[in-house]
């Protein structure tokens, strides 16, 4: 794997990065203002914020599975301070005791970094300190489904179907049905009838997802394959031909340090894993789609080990997806 060695380096790097930290903590009274990182999140700590901690590790284990040698040993020295029953445990009180923390963004990427462990080879340590922060994510879900009146449609992290379609990837992989059903179940309620979405106003100053793209990949994964070419053909008519262009060129990166305007370069690289997903459900445009995603990936390849700390904190991530779609 050509950059496994520099992205598990700049991985560990951010992730043993304490400050800044955005602890997102909401305090109950005078005597709950202490925001120590480690002390509230003593797994999900460094690589500035909750959500891009464990995301930044699931993207450890995602490169000791693909390549460990490349990897090199620094990673499981990360993992291993992190991933203890006593570090999970607080994790898990945590969310217990404040149930809309982290949803469903932190959630997803939390879920993944769980059923990634659970697939690892040697890591049956890490899987057995993290089941019961998959157990506690499943409940929050399935608690939480039933009560969102209408998905959200923008392009960050409260964004419904980016949250739904990890969700789904690691619940299938958990073996967790009443989970894997509650998320399609709401996928077809919520997206299954929509057709022509309007691109137009795409990207957002501030998107590092496409709506319309993260829709169709949520819809990927929960239609048949025949219904999908069906549905998608429908809900983005002419993409790769004379519509919907903009989707496949590069946005306006910034890498200037606004943590805020970086996620432009997030937006091409999850552009990039979409497109490439969506490519073999519409064959005779296939390949344009690829070469849009091959553009993309290119133009913020540099920023993902080069960039400023607001960039790199997160991007491996959304790179791993990309160069594994």
């Amino acid at each position: 794997m050509k950059y496994a060695a520099a992205w598990a380096a700049i991985a560990c790097e951010v992730l043993e990065t304490p400050y800044p930290y955005g602890a997102a903590h909401a305090s109950s009274g005078p005597d709950d203002v202490d925001v120590t990182p480690q002390r509230l999140h003593p797994a999900f700590h460094g690589s500035y914020d909750w959500h891009s901690s464990a995301h930044m590790q699931w993207s450890l284990v995602r490169l000791l599975t693909l390549a460990p040698d490349q990897a090199g040993p620094r990673p499981i020295e990360v993992l291993d301070q992190r991933l203890t029953p006593e570090a999970i445990a607080t994790e898990v009180a945590y969310l217990r005791e404040r149930p809309a923390y982290e949803r469903p963004y932190g959630w997803a990427w939390a879920a993944m970094l769980v059923a990634a462990a659970r697939k690892l080879p040697g890591a049956k340590n890490w899987a057995a300190a993290l089941s019961p922060l998959g157990d506690v994510i499943a409940d929050l879900v399935l608690g939480w489904l039933p009560r969102q009146a209408y998905p959200v449609r923008h392009g960050v992290h409260l964004n419904t179907a980016f949250a739904m379609a990890l969700l789904l990837e690691a619940y299938d992989d958990l073996h967790r049905p009443d989970v894997v059903d509650a998320i399609r179940s709401r996928a077809l309620e919520w997206f299954g009838q929509d057709t022509a979405y309007d691109t137009r106003f795409e990207p957002s100053g501030t998107d590092f997802l496409s709506p319309a793209l993260t829709e169709a990949e949520l819809m990927r994964r929960v239609l048949p394959a025949d219904e999908f070419s069906t549905w998608l053909s429908a809900f983005l008519p002419g993409l790769g031909v004379d519509a919907h262009q903009h989707l496949l060129e590069v946005p306006v990166t910034d890498n200037s340090g606004d943590g805020q305007l970086a996620h432009l370069s997030g937006l091409a690289l999850s552009r990039a894993w979409q497109l490439r997903t969506l490519a073999p459900a519409l064959p005779d445009v296939a390949e344009v789609l690829r070469e849009g995603a091959d553009r993309q990936i290119k133009a913020v390849l540099p920023m993902v080990t080069g960039g400023d700390f607001m960039s790199t904190h997160w991007l491996v991530s959304f790179a791993l997806l990309a160069d594994q779609a």
